[in-house]
């Protein structure tokens, strides 16, 4: 009987992929989870964070925030469960709703998508910090007079949305607040209220900026 020849012992004989290829790549992806928190400086080399917690100071709302956290922990964590700043809401978890919606730097980001170490030397504004000693801001003022939330979970990432859209355009037009608000996704209202409170503060704003005539 002819005998069953023995499997190569050079690797390069082995087929594309192997359980032994395999287990090596995994190995490696392994390894380089432990890197993985790697916040770049302005200046001199890259600092390996991890995998224990570390203290960041996140400026919210103007003011600055010491926390500490894990490099894997979301911005979204780092706001809800360590800072105790629940506006921005968790419900998809995976950047499709808007829910989380917060502003960097003046700008919309879904902060389930976004780790807290990278914010970090960044303004993040909630919906909270919309709120002013003078009370409601316009946006808020709106949403509420023409009733532009029913479950109230898409609220806040809409009104900083919102907020963002009439700082950069504050004559926008129904299609202008639609493409703007078209990465939050509302289940009740049908989204009429919303194009209606967002175009109800944009007036407001414009309102206000307009200077009075001396003669008036």
């Amino acid at each position: 009987m002819a005998r069953k020849p023995s499997p190569p012992d050079d690797e390069s004989a082995t087929p594309a992929f192997s359980r032994r290829s395999f287990l090596k790549t995994a190995g490696v992806g392994a390894a380089a989870t432990t890197v993985v928190g790697v916040a770049a400086k302005s200046q001199g080399a890259p600092v390996v964070l991890g995998p224990d917690a570390v203290t960041l100071s996140l400026k919210v709302n103007g003011a600055a925030q010491p926390v500490t956290v894990e490099p894997r922990v979301t911005l979204l964590d780092a706001l809800r469960n360590h800072l105790d700043l629940t506006g921005a809401k968790q419900v998809c978890d995976r950047g499709g709703c808007g829910g989380c919606t917060v502003l960097l730097d003046g700008l919309p980001v879904k902060s389930c998508m976004m780790l807290a170490v990278d914010a970090e030397g960044h303004e993040i504004t909630t919906v909270e910090g919309l709120l002013t000693a003078a009370g409601l801001d316009p946006m808020q003022a709106a949403f509420k007079e023409h009733h532009g939330l029913q479950c109230g979970f898409c609220t806040p990432g809409m009104m900083l949305v919102g907020k963002c859209l009439i700082e950069q355009n504050p004559a926008p037009s129904d299609d202008d607040v639609r493409d703007a608000i078209g990465g939050n996704i509302c289940r009740c209202t049908g989204y009429m209220n919303i194009v209606k409170a967002i175009q109800a503060a944009a007036a407001q704003q414009q309102a206000a900026s307009t200077p009075t005539p001396a003669n008036a």
